[in-house]
């Protein structure tokens, strides 16, 4: 069972999905993750996370993105947010529920620096696993989660946005 829901943490975050076009099929940059306090759970997302005070959607997508991976974007590199959604999740034994909204950043607009497991946070070290680039096929046949789980599906929509912004309601992860 989990934690009361006056024990639930509230809060808003922003994610990217960062594509390169440079091969011969749309890759996505995805971070291989896991819940420290259930090991045998794996999963792969998006960079991003939470917003810290004072700081737009926006802004907090940019940070997140160079924080976990290294490549650098500016805000208006972004496109979107083509998704918002709100993910109920447990993580490190603690309910959580984030409102986040979802952008497109290219590769090929990204300032990229090297990223080293020194520069990370302490949870960054303890559950971050990975940071692959995968195509729609990999991401589809992937034996662990995927979150936002839509990236399982057809990526043409967000490849080509119509500037819909698509709301995927409140999952639960």
């Amino acid at each position: 069972m989990g934690a009361a829901s006056e024990d639930r943490i509230h809060r808003r975050g922003a994610r990217v999905l960062l594509v390169d076009h440079t091969g011969d099929e749309p890759r996505l940059l995805m971070v291989r993750g896991h819940d420290p306090h259930a090991t045998e759970r794996f999963f792969w997302f998006t960079p991003g996370g939470g917003l810290e005070a004072g700081e737009t959607m926006r802004d907090a997508a940019v940070r997140e993105l160079a924080e976990e991976t290294g490549h650098v974007l500016e805000t208006h590199e972004l496109v979107g947010p083509v998704w918002r959604r709100t993910a109920v999740f447990d993580f490190a034994s603690r309910p959580y529920t984030q409102f986040e909204e979802i952008f497109v950043g290219l590769l090929s607009h990204a300032e990229t620096r090297a990223r080293t497991a020194a520069e990370w946070t302490a949870v960054e070290v303890e559950t971050i696993d990975e940071v692959a680039w995968l195509t729609e096929r990999e991401l589809r046949e992937a034996e662990i989660e995927v979150f936002p789980a839509p990236l399982r599906d057809d990526w043409t929509w967000f490849l080509r946005w119509d500037g819909v912004t698509r709301d995927l309601g409140e999952v639960d992860e």
